[in-house]
């Protein structure tokens, strides 16, 4: 096998084929003819796990032009478009709109990882990681143009063989927002309880990014989608009670303590109303939060990048939740149609669509 056709590498030494390994999964969808992003606008049973899967991809795509831009830089809100006017400086000129980033490729590994294993496998979830950065499993193209300087480092380490556990940078200033890009398609996927999800998201964000900040903020961002998903009322302010009640429940547990203090000071940071779309990830989440204030997933997608600076990430943090909530028939169909990569995602879509009819036919 070409190491570009493997999915992982080194001590996990992934040459195992995704279609005949994993969690069984019931085969009855097929994609429908035009093969793009449009033909899942045919499963309307799944309109809110497919709109937030592929409203993360659309806002990472829409974002990737914009990036590193400051907000005085950007054009205004009805110039924000996936393919950018002709005079824009765009970020990764040589890369055609419509590309994602390493935000969907991260998710899409995650969840892939999820399907294929039927729980949080760190190491095979790391092996993943490590394929995609060498070899460009999960790019557009195989082509990995953006990768951000904790993550590499942190995949560097996995390898020269740092346990999964202990790779990603564990310092305060280590809190770049990376493991929170790629986290939706845990809470797509999950069907076990609050706790078990939130033990999962701290998981995920280990390899990467091991702060319990991030591990708090990648679990509150899983809680608030599961609200979206449940159509809450007001799914950010459950997810912030139901996620300190989870905390003060694991009593006795070592690091408990910390995981309420770093809740604290995600929730009381000054970031949650002079929102920056920096790189750090409390401000990622509550920039995500702001666009959220929208009432199409237009306008969650336009607020998101005018934040500038980190664009595609919170456009990716913000539209992923946006995708949920107006579902994928709420994305604007000409976004969907200029949206690159089909092939690389079909497969995992399609598993990820008998996943959701299996846990369906199973609560009946």
């Amino acid at each position: 096998m070409n190491r570009n056709d493997q999915w992982s590498a080194g001590p996990w030494n992934g040459s195992i084929d995704r279609q005949t390994h994993g969690p069984a999964i019931t085969k009855t969808f097929t994609m429908v003819a035009n093969r793009d992003f449009t033909s899942l606008l045919a499963y309307s049973d799944f309109d809110k796990h497919l709109g937030g899967l592929v409203g993360l991809i659309c806002g990472d795509c829409l974002g990737t032009p914009f990036e590193f831009h400051s907000p005085n830089d950007l054009p205004p809100a009805e110039m924000i478009n996936m393919i950018p006017s002709v005079d824009f400086n765009r970020s990764h000129a040589g890369v055609p709109a419509g590309t994602w980033s390493d935000d969907s490729s991260q998710a899409l590994c995650l969840l892939a990882s999820l399907l294929d294993r039927g729980k949080m496998d760190l190491y095979d979830f790391s092996g993943r990681l490590w394929n995609w950065m060498e070899f460009g499993y999960m790019a557009v193209d195989r082509q990995v143009f953006d990768i951000g300087i904790q993550t590499e480092r942190a995949i560097r380490r996995l390898q020269d063989g740092v346990s999964p556990e202990r790779s990603g940078g564990a310092t305060a200033m280590d809190n770049g927002n990376g493991s929170l890009m790629r986290v939706l398609p845990l809470a797509l996927w999950h069907h076990g309880s609050d706790q078990e999800m939130v033990r999962d998201a701290h998981r995920q964000s280990l390899p990467t990014h091991g702060h319990s900040r991030s591990q708090v903020a990648c679990a509150l961002y899983c809680l608030v989608a599961r609200g979206y998903l449940a159509n809450h009322p007001s799914p950010w302010e459950w997810a912030d009670h139901r996620l300190e009640s989870i905390y003060r429940e694991w009593s006795g547990e070592n690091g408990k303590d910390a995981l309420i203090e770093e809740l604290a000071t995600v929730r009381n940071s000054d970031l949650r109303s002079n929102q920056t779309g920096s790189g750090y990830v409390v401000d990622t989440l509550w920039s995500a939060k702001m666009a959220m204030e929208g009432d199409t997933f237009e306008s969650v997608a336009k607020a998101s990048i005018l934040f500038g600076n980190d664009t595609d990430t919170t456009a990716a943090v913000a539209c992923g939740l946006a995708g949920i909530r107006f579902g994928l028939r709420g994305i604007p169909v000409k976004w969907l149609q200029q949206l690159r990569g089909f092939d690389v995602a079909e497969s995992i879509i399609e598993d990820m669509i008998g996943h959701l009819h299996n846990q369906r036919r199973m609560a009946k």
